[in-house]
Formats: C-alpha cells, structure tokens, sequence
C-alpha cells in the first residue's frame, strides 16, 4: 500500500496530504483501512494516532493528527478557539469576484439552530471562455476561501449560494453537471477543493507551525500555471 504523504512530523504530531475520496476516520458504514486516513497512518507509523480535525471525504490537503492525547486535546481547543488559520482552494464555476466575504449562518439539519458562520473569499486565476475544448463557454476561477469558523460544509455552501460551486461537489453542484465537468476537465469525479495551509501554534512547544499541501495534480490539470502559488 502506498505511504501517505507526510507533510509535517515531530515527537508530538504529524500531518498528512490527504488524498480526496479518503475517510478521516471511520464512519457508520464499513469501509477498507485503506480507505481511513486514521487506520492508514497508524499502520504506516506502527504507533497510534489522534485526529485533531477533520476534512469531508472528498477534500484533500493537509490534514492533522497528534500522537497522544495530551497534544489532541491542546490542538483542538486551538481549533475551538479558533487560533488556527486555515487557507483552502477550490476551483469554482463561474467568474468569481476579486474579494468578498460570506456571513450567511448555517445550520446542519434543518432542525438544528443557525450558527454564525464566515468565509472569506479571494479571487486567484481565472480560465475565461474557449479555454476548454470540451465546453467553449465554460469559465472557471480558482478561489482562496478561508474560514474563520468550521460549520458543516461552510466553504461549499458558502460558494454555492455566492453563484459559484465547486467543481465536482455532487452534493451542492449536481451529478450530471458533475460528471459533466469530470471528463471536459479529465478529473474523474474528484470534487476540486484541498485545504492548502493550517497555521498554528505548536500545542506543546510553542512555536508558529505553517504547513503547506503542495499543488493537487487535479488542481494543475485545470490551471497549470497556478504551480507556483503559495497558501
């Protein structure tokens, strides 16, 4: 089995890229080990591991697990807190803004009260019309979104009520505009959005950690140019 990328490692956490399609942990339905990021890097480590976040299943990028309980519990009051700095891209369709800002609240189920949610948005690239041979009208933009709180889908939806899903989001976008987009774009049915950067403060040491996901192949398929961007 294939080692999972190991983006970030000391005595006290280690961070992984995480492939899209791959579980944080497991989840009510049975799934393979390889399939579980969680089970994964435990096996590859031969130690175990604590999920200190998570990412939906079809989001890749940089994902973050402690190596005792004391550090998850110290990393993920930072996360409740809100100190740490999280930077995602997605590829959207449309021709998005420079900037803007989402403050649209957000509820899971529909039962459930709203909660203040925010989302900040900037424009990276974008792909006009004719640059895709499959579908000559269609034009993308490569977005920044950062969260500044962690709601249930709260970057998917946030750009789905601003005009502009996400490539490949079945759920939010459609399936047959997302199988659609899949083959023009030579994704499969990758939803393209990956959690680029987490900057935080070491939960036991103390100093500022910045880890960074490189660029996703599927992300450089639709803007190659986008290779020497940073978070």
């Amino acid at each position: 089995m294939t080692p999972l990328p190991l983006l970030y490692e000391d005595e006290f956490l280690v961070a992984i890229d995480k492939p899209a399609g791959m579980l944080v942990h497991p989840g009510r339905e049975p799934e393979g080990p390889e399939w579980i990021a969680m089970k994964r890097l435990r096996d590859q480590l031969g130690r175990q591991v604590f999920p200190v976040h998570r990412l939906d299943r079809p989001t890749s990028g940089v994902l973050l697990f402690a190596l005792d309980k004391q550090t998850a519990g110290l990393a993920q009051q930072a996360f409740e807190q809100r100190k740490v700095v999280k930077i995602y891209h997605a590829v959207v369709c449309g021709i998005a803004p420079a900037e803007w800002v989402c403050e649209t609240p957000l509820q899971e189920n529909s039962e459930d009260t709203l909660l203040a949610a925010r989302t900040s948005f900037e424009r990276l690239i974008i792909a006009s019309a004719s640059s895709f041979p499959g579908d000559p009208a269609l034009e993308l933009s490569l977005i920044k979104a950062s969260p500044e709180t962690g709601r249930f889908h709260q970057i998917r939806r946030h750009l789905l009520e601003a005009g502009f899903p996400i490539v490949g989001d079945f759920r939010y976008a459609g399936q047959e505009r997302s199988f659609e987009l899949g083959e023009i774009l030579d994704i499969g049915t990758r939803m393209l959005l990956q959690a680029k950067v987490l900057e935080l403060d070491h939960p036991r040491t103390g100093p500022p950690l910045r880890i960074e996901a490189p660029p996703d192949a599927d992300f450089l398929k639709v803007f190659p140019e986008m290779g020497w961007l940073l978070g």
